[in-house]
Order: structure tokens, then C-alpha cells, then sequence
């Protein structure tokens, strides 16, 4: 097959889809690789690293478009590539249509096939190829916070992990998934003082198995999450249901009872954010303040750490791309249920149900999809 790797276009977005070393695989393996030019400068790959690797450097992203069979990215495809998405065309990538109607609209009417990342599961109901990601979003979410809390960016001049005299900052992490398992390690090794809510009590469990009396547990149910937020210093907002909109755990009237140059850094932003006041912010320009408490809502975080996040990104998209190349994408998904399952939109059918029904879509079964 003829695999296509455009530069990624969104703001501030470095990462890009294919290392050479994964350009390098798909080749050995016999196929065609594309790849735009300079498309990976910014994590720290040269085009003389693709060619080596046995790609062709393509000069627009109109002619990566046009000539591939399978698109593979890192970000949701912006409207100017949309437009090019053909008929048939698989684009593989993260998607998070839950948060994006007017994207599921365009790929809809493209007709084209779509596979995103995180949807992707495996055996365990786990998300392989979101979890890269969400472990350094969760990471920097901390780091991103620390550096929020200072005066200077209108923080609370807070130093997180305190100093002699100086107690430490207040770390409330809602989620303790892949992003609050991530945050709570930098935020513990900061030494703050961190509360990680979850509504699973075995969750929480493991959490404590890993961390000891560094973190405090919160049971989602069992708590006053009022309070807990109006005692934080840096609230870290890493919920999520799988593909579909994240639930607004912190109101708007709950900012009211925040301290003045508290910090609230939104992972769940891609998914339309867990926080009332959340929009989406760029690398460029992360932040802006509702009710005197700093918002941080940048939708890439990882793009921040491009050489990093494009390496481990591969290490988990790698396998599941070769299968789509060497089996066709009907063959691939359909001996794979885990796979199947990050099958978005298809031939303009929706067929992820939390994005069907979010936007009152027909929803068709991603395995009877793959039939036709």
C-alpha cells in the first residue's frame, strides 16, 4: 500500500506521524511511504533520515493527499485537509469526534474510511494507543500547572512542592486513569500534597498499592468535591469515557469558592474538557482567567514535547498500522475486535455510538460496516 504522511498543521502541533524508523518497517514490509517535506523538523527527523529509511519526500500536502491509500497522522485532520480526504481513503489518526460535530460532518460527507487512535482497545477495555499520549499529557499537566502557579503568569506564587517554612501546594487530580496516574507521579515526586478522585474504589486501590501515603484517595461518591476544590491549588482535570464527551465535573459556580491564582490544567480538553469553563488554548497562548483562577487548556499538550511523544507514539500505532497495510483494512479490523473498535466513520456511516449519539447520527455496527 501507499502510506501518506503529512505535516501536521494544527498550531503549535510538532509531532508528526511516522518516525523513520517506522517509515523503515512499513518499507521492509513492502509498501510505499510518502512523506511531506520537513514534515518531521520539528521533532528532530531530517528528510535525509526518511530517505534513508526508504520514503519519497513530497513537496505539498495536496499530492500526499491524492496519491495515498492510508493516511496516517497525529491530530484530527484540520478543515483544509478534510477538503482533501478522498473517497475510500483510510485516515488514521486521533479523532475525537465527540467534541468535534462539524469534523464527523466532513468526514461523514467525505465518504472516507476512519480510524482513531483512541477508541482503539484491547482485552482489558484499556485504550493502547491513547495511553502513550495521556501518559505525558499527564505529565506535563503537572509541570504546566507548577509553572502556571507562579506570579508572574498570574498564579498564586505558589512554588508546588513547598520549601522550609513554606507549606506545599494542594494538587486535586479528578480521574486516575493513565493522565492521573501520570500527574500524580511528577506531582508526588514535586512533594506536593496530592487528592486523586475516581469513582472506582479498585482503582483507587491500585493507586495506593503504587503511591502509599503520598497521594490521598478520594472516592467520587463518598466525597464533597466542593471542597476539595476550593482547598486546591492546582485542580488537574484527567477524566474520560472512551469516544464520547467528557462529563463537567467542575461547575462554573464551583470557580466562585477557588482561591485567587489557583490553577485548573484541562487534559480532557480534546474531549470537550471536564471542567464548565474550559475552551480549547494553544501552545502559543495556554491560558486565560474566568473568576480569577488561571485556565490551561491546551488541546495537544504532547505537541509541546514533539521528539518524545512522536517516539512513544509509534511504539504503540506501529503494529496496528502494518496489519491495516499488510491484511487492507477489512481484513485487519474484522479478525480484531480492539482494533475494530477505533473504526469512527465509514464510508459516511457513524459507527462509534457515543459520537452517533451525541450528534444524533444513525449509528451503524462497525462490523457490519466492514462488509460492504
Amino acid at each position: 500500500m501507499r502510506i501518506g504522511v503529512p505535516k501536521e498543521i494544527k498550531p503549535q502541533e510538532n509531532r508528526i506521524g511516522l518516525t523513520p524508523e517506522s517509515v523503515k518497517t512499513l518499507v521492509s514490509e513492502g509498501h510505499e511511504v510518502l512523506v511531506e517535506n520537513n514534515g518531521g523538523f520539528e521533532a528532530g527527523f531530517e528528510n535525509d533520515q526518511y530517505t534513508k529509511a526508504g520514503a519519497k519526500i513530497v513537496n505539498k500536502a495536496s499530492d500526499i493527499f491524492n496519491d495515498s491509500e492510508i493516511i496516517v497522522k497525529v491530530k484530527e485532520p484540520q478543515k483544509v485537509e478534510v477538503d482533501m480526504i478522498r473517497e475510500n481513503q483510510i485516515v488514521y489518526t486521533y479523532l475525537h469526534l465527540a467534541a468535534a460535530k462539524e469534523l464527523t460532518e466532513g468526514l461523514i460527507k467525505s465518504k472516507s474510511i476512519n480510524i482513531a487512535y483512541e477508541t482503539v482497545t484491547d482485552d482489558n477495555g484499556r485504550l493502547p494507543l491513547l495511553a502513550p499520549m495521556s501518559a505525558v499529557a499527564g505529565r506535563m499537566s503537572v509541570q504546566a500547572g507548577a509553572h502556571c502557579l507562579e506570579k508572574n503568569q498570574k498564579g498564586r506564587g505558589v512554588l508546588l512542592g513547598g520549601a522550609p517554612g513554606g507549606e506545599p501546594a494542594n494538587v486535586l487530580i479528578l480521574g486516575g486513569g493513565v493522565v492521573g496516574e501520570n500527574a500524580a507521579i511528577i506531582a508526588t515526586g514535586m512533594k506536593a500534597k496530592v487528592h486523586v478522585v475516581d469513582k472506582s474504589e479498585a482503582r483507587l486501590k491500585q493507586l495506593v498499592e503504587m503511591f502509599g501515603d503520598k497521594i490521598i484517595p478520594e472516592q467520587s461518591n463518598k466525597i464533597d468535591l466542593n471542597k476539595l476544590v476550593a482547598e486546591a491549588d492546582l485542580v488537574v482535570g484527567g477524566v474520560l469515557i472512551p469516544g464520547a464527551e467528557a462529563p463537567k465535573l467542575v461547575t462554573k459556580d464551583m470557580l466562585k469558592l477557588m482561591k485567587r491564582g489557583s490553577v485548573i490544567v484541562d487534559v480532557a480538553i480534546d474531549q470537550g474538557g471536564c471542567v464548565e469553563t474550559s475552551k480549547p488554548t494553544t501552545h502559543g497562548n495556554p491560558t486565560y482567567i474566568v473568576d480569577d483562577v488561571v485556565h490551561y487548556c491546551v488541546a495537544n499538550m504532547p505537541g509541546g514535547v514533539p521528539r518524545t511523544s512522536t517516539f512513544a507514539l509509534n511504539k504503540a500505532t506501529l503494529p496496528y498500522l502494518v496489519k491495516l497495510a499488510n491484511k487492507g483494512y477489512q481484513k485487519a479490523l474484522g479478525e480484531d475486535k480492539n482494533f475494530l473498535a477505533g473504526l469512527n466513520v465509514h464510508k459516511g456511516h457513524v459507527t462509534y455510538k457515543a459520537v452517533a449519539d451525541v450528534f444524533g447520527q444513525q449509528y451503524v455496527d462497525p462490523g457490519e460496516a466492514i462488509k460492504n
